[in-house]
């Protein structure tokens, strides 16, 4: 997924009518993108620490990679990478909401809802997997560029890429700037369904209790956001790992193998089931803030919207 997952409605899907309020449509697009921003702001530091974990040599800890980083690259170290996923989160998000909604709205049809119900739970599901599946096409090329700009240790002349711009330009020159996009088609697939699935079901219960969407605490449409995210990524995790690898492989000759069997493969070979945990502490650790950033902005962003 893309490192940035989009940020489920905190509005019913029933309270509006999509369809005739393009206003409405633009705030959710214009509110997830702030929240969307928020998380890799936030979780950029800890998504260093975990694509430097995955893709190491050697044995090492996250409290090394920390170490080393700020000895030998200093705090803007961990941003490395940070422009691409901001430039392109907008785009990524757009197409979340986008294809979700349309989802939502082709089950609502279905279903023939009456008013005041919602979907059925596997039903939330195929519409966070749709949109991730069409994310996928953008969300592979910016963590492409993202993980080889994070990786790279040496600065200034020495660099092998300049920027992010060199960057594309010399993945487009091997044909490699979708690279991984199979493994990435998995993950944002099964990753979102299962946050949006998670998320509606929290979100569910609470009406159950007698409350209307609209009027659940803040706080708590953070703590689901959080709870949702986490599951995710218990979820996908080795898919990432794998994602990963693949992105940060050589260009011409990559030792893993180019698709997704064959680098889990030689992963399992080289060091056991413990290959596809690596780097797991910190992006579970980021998945609470980055979540809670995320649940916050659109809040905000909503509120003044109005």
């Amino acid at each position: 997924m893309s490192e940035e997952f989009p940020t489920p409605q905190l509005i019913d899907d029933l309270d509006i009518q999509p369809q005739k309020d393009n206003t409405r449509v633009l705030k959710d697009l214009l509110a997830g993108t702030a929240g969307g921003i928020a998380q890799v702001l936030v979780g950029q530091p800890f998504d260093t620490t975990k694509v430097r974990l995955q893709t190491a040599t050697t044995k090492t800890s996250a409290i090394d990679v920390v170490k080393n980083l700020l000895k030998n690259e200093g705090p803007k170290g961990f941003y490395k990478g940070t422009l691409t996923p901001l430039i392109g989160v907008g785009a990524c998000v757009s197409i979340q909401f986008g294809v979700n909604e349309a989802m939502k709205r082709f089950f609502h049809g279905m279903n023939n809802n009456p008013k005041g119900s919602t979907l059925s739970l596997p039903q939330y599901y195929m519409c966070g997997l749709a949109g991730g599946l069409s994310n996928s096409f953008l969300a592979a090329p910016i963590e492409h560029v993202r993980i080889r700009l994070q990786t790279q240790t040496s600065s200034g002349p020495n660099a092998e890429f300049k920027g992010p711009l060199d960057c594309i330009k010399k993945l487009r020159a091997q044909k490699s700037l979708m690279r991984g996009l199979n493994a990435t088609l998995l993950r944002e697939g099964h990753g979102c369904g299962t946050y949006f699935l998670v998320y509606e079901a929290l979100v569910a219960n609470e009406i159950n209790k007698g409350l209307k969407r609209t009027d659940i605490a803040t706080w708590k449409l953070c703590t689901f956001g959080a709870l949702s995210g986490t599951t995710l990524w218990i979820m996908v995790y080795p898919l990432d790992v794998i994602k990963s690898v693949m992105q940060t492989d050589s260009l011409t000759k990559p030792k893993y193998g180019r698709s997704v069997l064959s680098v889990g493969r030689q992963l399992y070979a080289k060091n056991g089931a413990a290959a596809f945990l690596k780097g797991f502490g910190p992006t579970i650790i980021r998945a609470a803030p980055a979540n809670g950033a995320t649940f916050a902005t659109f809040e905000i962003i909503m509120r003044l919207l109005g």
